[in-house]
């Protein structure tokens, strides 16, 4: 299979995709007509920022199966007409937001304490300390515009700063901001007038184009702060800059012009307007997360693997919670399947807590996850029934209110086979807290064994023995017991996938019941 990779991502990104044997070809800087003259050729698309993925390059895409964006957003790619021919974008939706939240703090502390425009001043020979007179964070409060990834890392840094943290965000549930410790507001009206700093990490539309503009400006304290490492556009920057000439605004830190990739702003004119050339995700760990991960998807959708950030799963706005549960239900699926060793002809899944609000997008993902060794890697909430149906699944769906401790939590049975997990804080890692009724927490890799075995003496030394003679590493393991029997479970994360023969003298040493190997 070949592969099109048109913006330049990490090396060992492109080296995964050639080790498994894929052809691929970095064709950067191609026009629109020389894209559409060479996309159909091949069989996945990669892409960063520059290159527009529009309707007419999807149309000319007649073998692609899958597009990946190695970034957050997708915003250039028409998703909408992915969609209607099949194709599944995926992109990597965490892979700078540790970036973005620091580059937002370093530009909250730039600003407040007008540090570039003091280490200009020393550049050129000046010891000008009396004419640089900043602010403090602690106590201040800070209005964070958007809780989303980066939003919540921002205030869990700001409150590491002693930083009293308020926001606004319509998506935003009551327990989210609860767990970030912010303090929810209804209407932006409310939070203006009582920030110190303001910081935005919004999506750029049209509902949120000059979201900042003179009527918000003037309702702000004086000597306001304000950050945006979100979007251009999402701040008026010529209403900035007046209120910045007039003083009413002590300083900014903007990394997105609305001009971009232009210099060219109003407020280049002030020293207190820090200023950065879209910077957020400009860091070694987030182009190398984002090269790494969006192959690794790639080649999952070619293998007919689970791809966890498939972005048009789903044809509707999904909320918060539900949307960071998608990866969970998809991941549980594949492992029901694998457990079964073939598709499960009845699924039943059970949702609680703050996720359950949407259970058709939850079925949705735990059914592309069953199904996406079937050649089937996107299920919509519009096929999803569909798609049971035409596979012979009887699928349901319900609420509960026990969410056994956790804020939330999805279970589901298929076949007589079980498996739970949650996603707890910020970061969204996946936790399998229950598997065929044995309790336990484990972050799934991408390659496990799983062994059930009496529970005696030795029988890890044993494992561990002969995956170290065969050269597999055991990166993380947790054992769960149940109370209805005397054998445990035990779920090993590999770093390289075991051929069937050492899975089979794995098994025969420890005189394993049930042996698995899962591939995610």
């Amino acid at each position: 299979m070949k592969i099109l990779v048109t913006d330049k991502i990490v090396d060992e990104g492109i080296d995964i995709l050639k080790g498994k044997g894929y052809e691929v070809d970095e064709r950067f800087g191609l026009s629109p007509n020389e894209l559409l003259e060479c996309v159909g050729a091949y069989d996945a698309l990669i892409v960063r920022s520059a290159t527009q993925v529009t309707r007419e390059v999807i149309e000319a895409a007649t073998n692609c199966k899958i597009i990946g964006r190695a970034g957050v957003t997708c915003d250039n790619i028409d998703v909408d007409a992915a969609s209607e021919h099949g194709i599944p974008v995926c992109n990597v939706p965490t892979s700078n937001i540790v970036s973005a939240a620091e580059h937002t703090m370093a530009l909250m502390l730039s600003a407040a304490r007008e540090i570039p425009a003091a280490d200009a001043a020393m550049h050129a020979g000046k010891f000008s300390r009396d004419r640089f007179m900043g602010h403090e964070l602690y106590e201040k409060t800070l209005a964070i515009f958007g809780l989303g990834r980066i939003g919540g890392l921002v205030a869990e840094r700001a409150h590491a700063f002693g930083m009293r943290v308020v926001g606004f965000d319509p998506y935003c549930s009551a327990a989210r901001a609860s767990q970030l410790g912010v303090a929810l507001f209804d209407s932006m009206d409310e939070v203006l007038p009582i920030a110190d700093f303001i910081t935005v990490h919004v999506p750029r539309t049209d509902g949120t184009y000059h979201m900042f503009a003179a009527e918000q400006f003037a309702q702000m304290k004086d000597g306001v702060v304000i950050v945006n490492t979100a979007r251009g556009g999402v701040i008026d920057e010529k209403a900035l800059s007046d209120f910045m000439a007039a003083g009413r605004v002590f300083a900014c830190g903007i990394d997105m012009l609305e001009a971009e990739p232009s210099a060219e702003t109003p407020l280049a004119e002030f020293d207190r307007a820090v200023l950065t050339p879209h910077l957020g995700a400009n860091t070694l760990e987030a182009q190398m997360r984002a090269g790494v991960n969006i192959a690794r998807y790639v080649a999952n959708g070619l293998e007919g693997l689970v791809v966890p950030t498939v972005v048009n799963m789903v044809s509707k706005e999904v909320d918060e919670a539900a949307a960071a549960y998608i990866p969970a239900c998809q991941m549980c699926g594949s492992v029901l399947t694998q457990l079964a060793r073939e598709v499960p002809k009845a699924l039943s899944i059970v949702a609680s807590g703050s996720c359950a609000g949407d259970m058709q997008v939850l079925s949705a993902a735990t059914l592309s996850g069953m199904l996406s060794r079937e050649g089937q890697a996107s299920v919509s909430t519009e096929n999803a029934d569909a798609s049971a149906r035409r596979h012979g699944i009887k699928m349901e769906a319900q609420q509960a209110s026990d969410s056994r401790g956790y804020d939330s939590i999805v279970s589901m049975e298929a076949d007589g086979l079980e498996i739970s997990a949650t996603v707890p804080g910020v970061h969204r890692e996946v936790h399998v807290v229950s598997i065929l009724g044995y309790r336990l927490d484990v972050v799934p890799g991408d390659h496990a064994l799983i062994f059930t075995y009496a529970d005696e003496p030795g029988q890890v030394g044993r494992m561990g023995t002969i995956l170290g003679e065969e050269g597999i590493n055991i990166s993380t393991m947790a054992i769960g017991k149940r109370a209805d029997c005397c054998e445990v479970l035990v779920f090993l994360n590999v770093e390289s996938e075991p051929s069937p023969e050492v899975i089979e003298r794995v098994a025969q040493a420890i005189d394993a019941t049930n042996s698995w190997a899962i591939r995610l």
